[in-house]
């Protein structure tokens, strides 16, 4: 008689053994038909798994992520199902989820076309109107690898070969084809009704250059179609917003292949760039932090001293010289150190705050590259506090200060904040990871904050808080963050003296809160459309003349707004007005300066915004100080 615990705490009784899909029917008929899966005892099953003793269960709808990743994995079934259909010939290899949805590889002896994709796309809706259920079974090891032989599945047959002989493997059906899979999986096909083919790659048989080139077909799938078209509907609006795109018809910068991975910043992209460093700094500077410099090429002894060789080396660039093994730095917290090292320190010095803007190389893989947002070179707003165990609260509450009040300038008002506590793999002992997530979780609460927590994904050196960013089309961005280090600073014999003339080891908090500059400029782009607020914008403002004899007029107005700090550009060329306008507000300048007869006669200029907005006239000190108040609002 086993008694079923709900997640509002309620309990169920039963007579005798039942399936997840009983207690959803014995709860009511529409949560019955929504049910897609359980979690029992907090462990994913089918809907059909029998519950035989008293447990915990959570029903899974389409309104629970793990509901969504249960229809993607199904859904991806479903995909394999299809191309079999089409294709008898093609084999299935896997077909794991992925963020927003799946991919499914197959081996087929020519490739497929745009047309295959809509023609297996339109199978799988046939297939999902059939509404065919979906069994599991069990088999022994070596009969599953008989089955898929015989199928002619060579690439499952190897997937179970390399599974241990005596387990058993679970298969699902489902109208006629049947594929390996742990589970769970929808009850029927009927249940996966909100999904789109996306693209065809390539992939290599278990991710190995050496084997075949396989076919990877990618897909989306949610749990009803509103979600499914507003997904389609962010991702048009970030195709729009591609920063590679803007960054060409803006002239921002460009990469190339004879340096892959690192930007050739142009100067309307440097101005922003500088913007944002400079932003930062003065911030940094009120907060406290001495802003230093390290160097760019460091002995490999000090990166095998501070751990990094051993866990990182494959990711650094290296050289050789006179005998000796260098890095190209890859981050900046052991030479932060060394500068810490330097002078005897007490424990009325910490906290010790050390930021800089270091230029950091990684070998990230070619294929993972992309524009600003993965690169090999990278800089940093990259800081290092010092500070005592009892300090380490106190300095995480400033730090979160400081990110929110960064980010709100920056225009992001929602950000998600997650937890993350210690690993199974870590050094420490626990009573000094107690003091620091106490620490951490103390510093998030006394500011009520929301925050999930994430056990067991901090860094082996300490734990950390994550700060992820939402734009405005939805996408979530992880950029700021503060960890708690009990091991480089004792690794690289950080000391301070102690109030009781001891001598201690300082704890070590690693904080940015853009990260990369570079991936965060690629954030802004696509945030604002290329259209920045005005203290962003690489040109603020534009004066345009209607004819020669407003030249002189027009040259010394632009000195007066350069003189003023004013980002500002003069077009002298010989075309109509109208031709100059829709230029620059093409080029998405925040306030264009008409100069005519009646501008240069009244010592005016007509003001016109990006966004089409007339004015009127001003004088020039009327509208420098409009765009001082603007920049300095930073609206």
């Amino acid at each position: 008689m086993p008694i079923i615990t709900l997640p509002d705490g309620s309990r169920r009784q039963y007579d005798q053994a039942v399936t997840v899909m009983d207690i959803a029917s014995s709860i009511g008929a529409g949560l019955a038909k929504a049910t897609l899966a359980g979690k029992v005892n907090g462990k994913l099953v089918d809907a059909s798994s029998l519950v035989e003793d008293d447990a915990s269960l959570q029903i899974l709808t389409a309104k629970d992520e793990e509901g969504v990743d249960v229809i993607r994995h199904s859904t991806a079934h479903l995909l394999a199902h299809a191309v079999k259909r089409l294709f008898p010939d093609a084999q299935v290899t896997i077909g794991p989820v992925i963020e927003h949805g799946f991919y499914y590889d197959f081996s087929y002896h020519r490739s497929f076309t745009p047309d295959d994709l809509e023609a297996i796309e339109a199978k799988m809706q046939q297939l999902a109107t059939e509404n065919f259920p979906i069994v599991r079974k069990v088999l022994p090891r070596d009969e599953a690898v008989s089955f898929f032989q015989d199928q002619g599945e060579a690439y499952k047959a190897e997937i179970i070969q390399s599974i241990p002989a005596n387990e058993d493997l679970s298969l699902y059906e489902q109208g006629g084809f049947t594929d390996l899979c742990r589970g769970p999986h929808v009850p029927s096909t009927g249940k996966l009704s909100a999904f789109k083919l996306m693209k065809i790659a390539g992939a290599y048989w278990r991710g190995d250059s050496k084997n075949e080139m396989l076919q990877r077909i990618y897909g989306t799938a949610w749990g009803d179609k509103k979600a499914l078209q507003a997904y389609l509907h962010r991702l048009e609006e970030a195709e729009k917003r591609d920063h590679r795109k803007l960054a060409k018809t803006l002239d921002l910068f460009h990469t190339q292949e004879e340096a892959p991975g690192m930007v050739f910043w142009h100067e309307k992209g440097w101005a922003i760039y500088q913007q944002v460093e400079q932003y930062i700094r003065e911030k940094l500077r009120l907060n406290g932090y001495g802003e230093i410099r390290t160097p760019q090429i460091v002995d490999r002894s000090l990166w095998e001293k501070s751990g990094h060789w051993d866990k990182f080396s494959a990711g650094m660039f290296t050289t050789h010289s006179e005998h000796r093994d260098y890095a190209i730095k890859p981050m900046n917290c052991p030479c932060h150190v060394q500068v810490y090292n330097q002078g005897l320190k007490s424990y009325r010095d910490l906290p010790v705050r050390l930021a800089e803007f270091g230029s950091c190389h990684r070998n990230e893989p070619s294929g993972t590259l992309h524009g600003l947002m993965r690169v090999r070179n990278f800089v940093q707003d990259d800081a290092h506090i010092f500070c005592t165990e009892a300090q380490i609260q106190q300095e995480v509450s400033i730090f979160i200060d400081l990110l929110f009040d960064v980010y709100k300038d920056f225009g992001f008002e929602e950000v998600i904040i997650k937890l993350s506590t210690r690993p199974e793999n870590r050094v420490g002992d626990d009573a000094v990871w107690d003091k620091a997530e106490a620490s951490l979780e103390l510093a998030l609460n006394n500011k009520n904050l929301d925050w999930d927590l994430q056990p067991g994904e901090g860094a082996f050196y300490g734990p950390k808080i994550e700060f992820s960013l939402k734009d405005c089309i939805g996408r979530v961005w992880q950029c700021g963050t503060i960890q708690v280090d009990f091991s480089m600073p004792n690794r690289l014999d950080a000391h301070y003296i102690a109030e009781d003339g001891s001598k201690q080891t300082p704890v070590m908090l690693h904080r940015a809160i853009l990260g990369s500059l570079e991936r965060f400029i690629g954030i802004l782009i696509e945030q604002h459309a290329g259209t920045f607020p005005v203290w962003l914008s690489p040109v603020q403002t534009v004066l345009l003349t209607i004819a020669d004899r407003h030249h002189g007029y027009a040259l010394n107005l632009l000195q007066q707004l350069e003189r003023k700090g004013i980002r500002a550009k003069i077009d002298l060329r010989n075309e109509k007005i109208g031709f100059k306008i829709r230029e620059h507000s093409m080029q998405r300048v925040p306030y264009l300066l008409i100069i005519g007869d009646k501008e240069l006669e009244q010592e005016t200029v007509t003001v016109r915004t990006q966004k089409g907005e007339d004015l009127g006239s001003l004088a020039i000190y009327e509208l420098i100080a409009r765009l001082g108040q603007e920049i300095a609002d930073r609206k």
